[in-house]
This record gives C-alpha cells, structure tokens and sequence, in this order.
C-alpha cells in the first residue's frame, strides 16, 4: 500500500457497531457511526483540496447515490455513483456502482459495479466491522477511478474535449 493511501486511512474513524439494515435500533447506531467516519473523510479531502465525491443516502441509509470525479490532464470526468447496503452488511461489502461506465472496462462488472474483489474485499474482511462506507470509498472506489479513467481516456472511450 501506498504511503499517502495507509495515512488517509489512519485518518478516516473505525467503526465500531456491528449491524446490518435488519438489525433496528443498532443499524441506527452503525448510521450514526457511519455518517461520522464519512463527515471528517470529506473534512479531511476538503483541507487537503482533494475533493473528489458527493453523496447521500435514503432516510434507511440503504441507498445511497451521489457523484464522484477524476481530474486527468486539467480536465474533470465527472460520474453518478450508487450502491445499496445489503443485507449482510458489514460482513458483506457493498457494491460501488458507476452505471454510466458499464461496460467500458474489464475491471468492472455488469451493471457498472467496479472490480474491488481481489484487492479491497480481503481487507474489508480483515476487518469487520471498523471498515465502513468512508473507507471503501478512500479504498475500493478511489483507487479504481485512479487507475481505470485515465486509461479510459487514453483509449479514447472518454472522450478528452
């Protein structure tokens, strides 16, 4: 792991509740959590003039939808992004969806969900239940738009005016 990846991950707060959406007034203690851990990620971004997503969630916090981007070469690939909590959560990661990209990668899988199976999803599971939503977007989607837009671009299947 990168230097620069292993200090924003110290930085983002471990969870500590272990609740899925089924779990009641648990799952409200995990949001909370959750809502805390994303709040001083985003903090952390906007201090260090790397803001790069945006999102919200539904009133259960099962769907959550929102924006992310890429800047490459001065330029700024901006993409919707979503996923739902399952119901296994937080033994089970959820699946970061960017449904305009389906397709054009083979890091990616149907439905615009992004590969994270060989180098995120281990360490998710290593570490249940700390790990939440601020933590597989700093791990899972960060690194994937790193590595996967700047090839898109590349290879001409976005467009670079």
């Amino acid at each position: 792991m990168e230097e620069t990846t292993i200090s924003t991950l110290k930085q983002i707060p471990l969870l500590t509740v272990n609740a899925g959406p089924r779990d009641g007034e648990k799952w409200i203690e995990r949001l909370k959590e959750e809502y805390a851990s994303l709040i001083q990620f985003v903090k952390m971004n906007k201090s260090s003039d790397n803001d790069w997503f945006s999102i919200s969630s539904n009133k259960t916090g099962t769907k959550w939808t929102g924006k992310c981007w890429y800047i490459h070469n001065y330029k700024k690939y901006t993409f919707d992004l979503q996923f739902d909590i399952p119901v296994t959560y937080p033994a089970t990661p959820f699946e970061i969806e960017i449904p305009e990209l389906d397709g054009t990668t083979s890091k990616m899988y149907r439905g615009g969900k992004i590969c994270l199976t060989i180098h995120f999803k281990p360490l998710w599971a290593k570490n249940v239940p700390r790990f939440g939503i601020a933590h597989a977007l700093a791990m899972g989607l960060a690194p994937w738009l790193a590595s996967e837009i700047p090839h898109l671009v590349e290879a001409g299947v976005l467009s670079k005016d």
